[in-house]
């Protein structure tokens, strides 16, 4: 019978804690060291592999490696294992607390969190029933296949040969130089791009379904591909490996503490940082646009800001943000804020800070929000400046609100407001873009579920995974990656930042939201009655201008204009480049973009971009211009400390400070 050698004399271990540097404090609560397990030493035969298990259980791993790999080498090698044994065990620790902390939660609501079930059994039963599409499908893919293996074979013979199937224009997983040059690298990219673009090309041709549960579908598809790029996981990211490498494993490390640290931060839910919040401070370098709170009440403060002209235009101008977000996106740093470049073209701003809601406030309605919010600061305006009337401002949702106040206005015969301007706001949900997906009555239900748990209000960290999720690759993987896998801190960003201070949104207002604009449509239909009146927008006469832009893709601008076209007044429609926010918020010294005018108001928004003139820029100062022309003479600057209401406190206020734990 055979015999085990004698297993050489072991190494002096090396542990963990000498072989890298300390984790970052606070990262995470797991503090348990990693176990040194070692296996058995290499035996020549089966019966020496079997003698060998009771060998010195001491033996080091790959004992060669002393005779192969030089002391540096040698040492390199036993830094990265301790530091992948790091990253393992930092993992291990915050998903085991994470998982003790849901433990103290109720089940989930429901095992089907995007309600998509019901549209993908459609959707799959149409497929079965068409057996020859679905095989002209498969041997489509299985020829791209084809070509694809040939081409991999040429490659390896020496040839240069084009890609059989490139990422789409935009797509920012595959930019390093890696995924071309590498050829294995570049056959698990092609072999990726040809599943996940065969997969969302058989469902989005599926006919014989209803348009909405298709459209369900293909979003659940599209963010299940998008989930299982090669890009996303550590051995198949060739800069994530290279940094693995070049760093000894702390890549990693850190990685895994960047994992703990937002698990810890969204209370045992992954909350990916986007930006390093840590680096901006509202009211200190964000949201520093001097001013007054003027006036407060149950859901807003009343913000005036300081003018900076010797005189301002008779008629102020008041701006209702949304209440998704706070208001400071209008004023992120002097240099691209609106608030300071308004009050520079001597205009008087207020703007209403919304509440971060709580418990006390889960049974406040949209009816209240536009009593208590539209009405009421409207004439708390009027009352400081001395007017009776006032220029406003409606920001997406805050649009929305100010839409239908005009209307209940208009069917009282309320004259208060002169002017209204709407940035990338909705009044017609019919083309509503992908928001529409999640608005459908399970969907509600469940979100009511919600937040009859969280004690009547919607977590504002809710809100976010949904914005999130209709640009996954931007806002979650590229984060994912960055931060996880390649052990990244998030640059400051103040946009970022602004994004993730989330508001929670209370029960009544989110409901009647939801159900009323994204699933019945009721405003430009005719079925909305609030306060006491029917709601009809046509019957609203004063001068409107509408932003828009073009790759907004929370408003999208067919959509928009949809409202545009429901007004009975006068109505200038304008389109902005870039999106929701970029879009908006671009101040004119940044010389980016563009904006497209058109005087006319055709039936159609293609016909509109047909006659449009495009401008380099910022659309800014042609509103600036269209409302100067409805804002009055001149009078003499208005100081927000002077007024007939006294001031309560600096700008920015304490609604906007108060941060959501939930």
């Amino acid at each position: 019978m055979a015999t085990a050698k004698a297993a050489p004399k072991p190494r002096k271990k090396t542990s963990a804690k000498a072989a890298t540097t300390e984790p970052k404090a606070a990262k995470t609560k797991a503090n348990t060291k990693p176990e040194t397990v070692e296996p058995p030493p290499k035996a020549e035969s089966a019966g020496q592999a079997s003698a060998g298990a009771h060998a010195d259980a001491s033996a080091p791993p790959f004992p060669p490696f002393e005779g192969m790999l030089s002391p540096d080498q040698l040492k390199m090698v036993e830094t990265l294992s301790a530091n992948l044994a790091r990253a393992a065990v930092t993992a291990q620790g915050a998903i085991a607390e994470a998982a003790l902390r849901q433990a103290d939660r109720p089940a989930a609501l429901t095992p089907d969190p995007f309600h998509v079930a019901p549209a993908l059994n459609e959707v799959m039963t149409r497929l079965a029933a068409q057996p020859d599409r679905l095989m002209r499908a498969q041997a489509d893919l299985f020829g791209q296949y084809m070509e694809l293996w040939q081409s991999a074979a040429r490659r390896a013979a020496g040839e240069e040969v084009a890609p059989v199937v490139a990422p789409a224009a935009g797509d920012k997983r595959f930019n390093d130089p890696d995924w071309a040059s590498n050829p294995m690298f570049d056959l698990m990219k092609q072999s990726y791009l040809l599943s996940s673009n065969w997969l969302n090309g058989l469902i989005a041709e599926v006919e014989g379904v209803d348009p909405a549960t298709k459209r369900r579908v293909e979003f659940f598809t599209k963010m299940l591909t998008d989930a299982f790029s090669p890009s996303n996981f550590l051995m198949s990211n060739p800069a994530a490996l290279r940094e693995v490498v070049q760093t000894q494993g702390q890549s990693l490390v850190r990685g895994m503490e960047n994992f703990a640290a937002d698990l810890e931060r969204g209370g045992g839910q992954l909350a990916i940082s986007q930006t390093d919040l840590a680096k901006f401070k509202v009211g200190e370098n964000v949201a520093t646009a001097p001013g007054k709170v003027v006036y407060q009440n149950d859901i807003l403060q009343l913000l005036q800001f300081d003018p900076t002209t010797d005189k301002v235009s008779e008629i102020p101008l008041l701006i209702f943000p949304p209440w998704i977000n706070k208001f400071y996106i209008l004023d992120l740093r002097p240099e691209n804020s609106m608030i300071r470049w308004l009050t520079g073209q001597g205009f008087t701003v207020f703007v209403a800070s919304w509440v971060n809601p709580d418990q006390q406030l889960a049974a406040k309605t949209f009816e209240d929000y536009m009593l208590e919010g539209v009405y009421d600061a409207t004439q708390q305006v009027m009352t400081q400046c001395g007017v009776d009337k006032v220029n406003t401002v409606g920001y997406c949702i805050g649009g929305t609100l100010l839409s239908v106040a005009l209307a209940h206005m208009a069917a009282r015969g309320d004259k208060r407001i002169n002017s209204a301007t709407f940035f990338a706001a909705q009044q017609d949900f019919a083309e509503a873009g992908d928001l529409l997906l999640f608005t459908n009555e399970e969907w509600l239900q469940s979100i009511e579920q919600q937040m009859d748990a969280a004690g009547g209000f919607l977590p504002s960290q809710s809100m976010a995974d949904t914005f999130n999720a209709l640009r996954g690759n931007d806002l979650i993987w590229s984060f994912f990656v960055s931060n996880y896998l390649m052990g990244k801190e998030p640059r400051p960003f103040d946009l970022l930042f602004w994004n993730a201070d989330q508001t929670r949104m209370p029960k009544a207002l989110h409901l009647f939201y939801l159900r009323n604009f994204y699933k019945d449509n009721a405003l430009t239909t005719g079925k909305l009655d609030l306060g006491g009146e029917h709601l009809d927008l046509s019957k609203v006469k004063i001068p409107i201008y509408v932003q828009s832009s073009k790759d907004d893709h929370i408003a999208p601008y067919r959509s928009v204009y949809r409202g545009a076209k429901a007004f009975g007044g006068p109505v200038t429609f304008t389109m902005a480049g870039s999106g929701h926010i970029a879009g908006v918020i671009n101040h004119p010294d940044a010389r980016k973009y563009q904006h497209w005018t058109n005087e006319a108001l055709p039936g159609d928004v293609g016909a509109w971009i047909t006659g449009a003139s495009e401008h380099p820029g910022s659309w800014w100062p042609h509103w600036a211009a269209w409302l100067r022309a409805r804002s009055g003479g001149d009078v003499p600057a208005r100081d927000p400390a002077k007024g007939k209401l006294k001031p309560l406190e600096d700008a920015p206020g304490s609604f906007v400070l108060v941060k959501s734990q939930t």
